[in-house]
């Protein structure tokens, strides 16, 4: 149960990032005060693929790696999503990363 609301938390802050932006696995655990726990973050991420109200695609690895591609079907799908939000994505990886790097810290007034 504390997992499941950890997960939804998590989603909370996912919903939010605006299209065209991204953040990292990482950003989010800071933002929820766990900031040690970006690896369950990527488990809540990769989880909620089957949600189609979180837009998944949009949180990547510290890097801004598409860490995360593998749990969107074997393709090049969350390439392809992040490419129509106008995101330019090289070798699996966010172009000019920090230009669309959004930080929920920074961005949301308060704490889920």
């Amino acid at each position: 149960m504390k997992d499941q609301n950890f997960f939804q938390k998590v989603y909370e802050v996912a919903r939010q990032i605006p299209y065209g932006r991204v953040t990292s696995y990482g950003a989010i655990a800071r933002y929820l005060g766990t900031a040690r726990s970006a690896r369950m973050v990527g488990w809540a991420m990769n989880g909620s693929i089957k949600n189609g109200d979180i837009p998944a695609h949009r949180v990547v690895n510290r890097n801004g790696l598409l860490s995360g591609k593998h749990h969107f079907g074997g393709t090049h799908l969350m390439q392809q999503l992040l490419e129509n939000e106008g995101i330019e994505v090289i070798d699996d990886q966010v172009v000019y990363f920090q230009k669309h790097f959004w930080d929920p810290s920074v961005e949301l007034d308060y704490y889920i």
